[in-house]
């Protein structure tokens, strides 16, 4: 790769490079993840010192190689603020790290950067406005179920695994159940093996997750308690750990922010 050109991307990862420059990891629209280098971007009076993790930079690349070099950088937004919340800074890191683990190198990825931002951006309210923990909990678990399908990973929730039938949760008849099966997907019953058990008000929110609201009830309060928001997200720890090899390690940091250090 060579010659100049510009780019608009979110840092997702910065690492140290030799004595004083930094590899970053962006995602872009247009060319899905990207590395590039910031020379002395560690130096303090550095101008390339603003390329950190989770700001979304415009850069002028040029050079030769495999990794062009950063030229020159203006921020077009910092989510630095995500910091003074730990809950909100474990979300972002773990959304990051999904984003990471989905985004094919030099390929866009559609709409996987629009929606990172939007989720962040909702992470930044959650700290401006003082909003309850529990918003940076299902913020994070809804953009995860939506950067895992824009990803080509989405958990089929719209049938049966095992027999094809509507997954239509009866609500009020707690004795039903739905099994996470993590190598097929959601099937009806209790099935022996099963990584995950949801009674039907657990599916029901976990199908309303795809749209592009946070399921509230009408007097804005979210649906569900802070124990199936936790549910969900470890269902969806099982499923990244299944399809994609791992999971976020921040989601674990997530988890002790509401007391629950556990991840099955």
């Amino acid at each position: 790769m060579s010659g100049e050109r510009r780019l608009e991307g979110l840092v997702l990862r910065s690492m140290a490079l030799g004595e004083s420059d930094r590899l970053l990891t962006l995602l872009s629209e247009e060319a899905g993840l990207i590395r590039v280098v910031a020379p002395g971007a560690r130096k303090p009076k550095s101008s390339l010192a603003a390329a950190v993790p989770l700001a979304q930079l415009r850069l002028q690349l040029g050079g030769r190689g495999e990794l062009q070099r950063v030229r020159q950088l203006q921020v077009l937004r910092n989510f630095a603020a995500l910091a003074e919340r730990l809950e909100t800074l474990a979300a972002a890191q773990g959304l990051a790290e999904l984003a990471l683990q989905l985004a094919p190198t030099d390929v866009p990825l559609d709409g996987a950067l629009p929606t990172l931002l939007l989720q962040l951006n909702r992470l930044e309210t959650v700290v401006r406005e003082r909003q309850l923990h529990l918003e940076a909990l299902a913020i994070s678990v809804q953009a995860s179920v939506q950067l895992l399908a824009l990803g080509g990973y989405a958990l089929p929730l719209a049938s049966c695994a095992r027999s094809g039938a509507p997954l239509d949760p009866p609500l009020g008849q707690w004795e039903w159940r739905c099994s996470l099966l993590a190598g097929e997907g959601l099937a009806i019953g209790a099935i022996a093996g099963a990584q995950l058990l949801l009674n039907p008000s657990e599916l029901a929110l976990l199908q309303r997750l795809p749209r592009p609201a946070l399921p509230r009830r009408r007097d804005g309060e979210l649906m569900g308690p802070e124990a199936v928001w936790l549910r969900l997200l470890q269902l969806q720890e099982i499923w990244c750990r299944e399809h994609l090899g791992r999971s976020p390690r921040a989601w674990r940091l997530l988890r002790q922010c509401f007391g629950d250090g556990a991840s099955s």
